[in-house]
C-alpha cells in the first residue's frame, strides 16, 4: 500500500503567524492555516482537526462498506460525519479532547442491533480510528 504525504510551510509565531498545508500526494491544493482560525472562527481556513475529521469520516465510510461486503451486504448509502474537538491539555498546551462520529446508512435486510454491531466492527478496525486510539471516540450509528 502506498504512503501519502502533505507539507506545511509556517512563518511567524503562534498567534500572529500563518501557514499553508499542501496535499502533496494528490496535488489537490494548498490550504491556509493559522492558530487564531484553528482555535476560533475558521474564516475560510482549515485546521489539523478538520483534516483529521475528513480522514476519519472517509476512512470509516470505506471501512464500513468493506465490513458490509464481507457479510454479502451493500448499503444504498453511508453518511459519516466526524467532529474533532480541540481543548486545553492538562499541564498546558492543547489536545484533541474528543471525536464524535455520527454514522447513518440506508441498508436493507438487517436489524438496528445487527447494524450497530457491524458499525462498531467497522469503527474498531478502521485504520484512522486505530491511529486515533489515544483519544475518546464516540460512535452514534443508526439505520437511516
Amino acid at each position: 500500500m502506498p504512503s501519502r504525504d502533505a507539507t506545511t510551510h509556517w512563518t511567524g509565531g503562534l498567534q500572529k503567524g500563518k501557514g499553508e498545508v499542501t496535499l502533496d500526494s494528490s496535488n489537490l491544493g494548498a490550504y491556509e492555516v493559522s492558530f487564531p482560525t484553528r482555535a476560533g472562527n475558521p474564516d475560510g481556513r482549515t485546521s489539523p482537526e478538520e483534516l483529521i475529521a475528513a480522514a476519519h469520516s472517509s476512512c470509516l465510510a470505506m471501512n464500513l462498506s468493506g465490513v458490509l461486503e464481507s457479510q454479502n451486504l451493500e448499503a444504498d448509502y453511508i453518511d459519516v460525519s466526524t467532529e474533532v474537538t480541540l481543548g486545553p491539555a492538562e499541564g498546558g498546551g492543547f489536545e484533541i479532547s474528543g471525536i464524535a462520529v455520527t454514522l447513518r446508512a440506508k441498508l436493507d435486510g438487517v436489524t438496528a442491533e445487527q447494524f450497530a454491531e457491524l458499525a462498531n466492527t467497522a469503527e474498531k478496525t478502521c485504520p484512522v480510528s486505530k491511529a486515533l486510539s489515544g483519544t475518546t471516540i464516540t460512535l452514534d450509528a443508526a439505520l437511516a
